[in-house]
């Protein structure tokens, strides 16, 4: 027989004197309508408390009992079977400095994903590739670097989100730290849209164009530390996270009691490497324009004094 058990996250409150109380991943308080089946037999049955003949006595465990469990399931609330890592079945090819590199593989491989590591030239390879339905939530890359991006690093791994793989990437600039936006899809928010909304915010956009340029003293740090390049990889988790669980609604806004966030493909996050601080901007994709036309040729009718334009 197949055992249900608490969702991870889920409980069950014994109120002394009181009928038992669901509290749900969500931190939510539910009453829970036994009918004939007693608070002990409910929670024994989902708890896993004692062998599984001290589970279900002879004579316990009654169809009421087995549709309470039914109920429990279908909400969420129990499960049959052990929950699945978050990443299993993808594979996430990671690349760039090994300082913030070394992590994520670490918290992307505990949470399931199969991690390669992949050189740009593999990059280069994955974007030339035709479209693959099956890559859709299957396979991504992220590249992560300790220092600005040049000029063009990245303009190859943009087409990625057109090849149906997630493209996932962190830099830093001094001392920040920036996570850019997963894309996943065509229109979803590139490297290139990033550096030209940024570019559009501010002022300085001729000095913040020439410091992407390299035209720079040499770079003082901070670089990232254990702790700052942990939580560097742990936010990209997270990120890949969502976007593997986008077609099973795990996306933000999911509940009630989850809190209203930024979803991961319009957020740019940066993070103060001194002092841990993290704040985040919501970022739209910068739309293709049309081509200007080309400049009207002008010359001058001979003994007529007038100019005839042509195309």
């Amino acid at each position: 027989m197949t055992r249900s058990r608490l969702a991870p996250g889920t409980g069950i409150v014994t109120v002394p004197g009181g009928a038992p109380v669901l509290r749900t991943s969500g931190g939510e308080f539910l009453r829970i309508d036994t009918g004939g089946v007693t608070g002990e037999d409910l929670v024994r049955r989902l708890a896993g408390e004692g062998t599984p003949e001290e589970e279900t006595p002879e004579g316990a465990h009654t169809a009421e009992l087995a549709r309470l469990v039914e109920a429990f399931e279908a909400a969420g609330h129990a499960l049959s079977t052990p929950p699945r890592a978050p990443l299993a079945g993808r594979t996430v090819h990671v690349l760039g400095d090994p300082v913030l590199t070394a992590p994520l593989a670490r918290c992307a491989g505990a949470e399931g994903a199969e991690v390669h590591r992949i050189t740009p030239d593999g990059v280069a390879e994955l974007a030339r590739a035709a479209p693959d339905d099956g890559a859709e939530r299957r396979v991504a890359v992220v590249w992560c670097l300790d220092s600005p991006v040049p000029d063009g690093l990245w303009d190859t791994a943009d087409q990625l989100p057109g090849r149906r793989i997630a493209w996932l990437r962190c830099h830093r600039e001094g001392a920040h730290g920036w996570i850019e936006p997963l894309a996943a899809a065509p229109g979803d928010v590139t490297s290139r849209h990033i550096r030209l909304r940024r570019l559009a915010a501010t002022p300085a956009h001729r000095e913040l164009a020439a410091y992407w340029a390299g035209h720079r003293t040499p770079d003082t740090g901070p670089h990232p530390t254990e702790a700052s390049a942990a939580l560097i990889a742990a936010l990209l988790t997270a990120d890949l996270i969502a976007w593997a669980g986008a077609g099973a609604g795990a996306g933000a806004g999911a509940g009630t009691s989850r809190a209203v966030v930024l979803p991961v493909r319009r957020r740019l996050r940066r993070i103060d490497l001194r002092d841990l601080t993290l704040t985040e901007h919501p970022v739209l994709p910068v739309p293709d324009v049309a081509p200007l036309p080309a400049p009207a040729a002008v010359r001058t009718r001979a003994g007529a004094g007038t100019a005839e334009a042509r195309p």
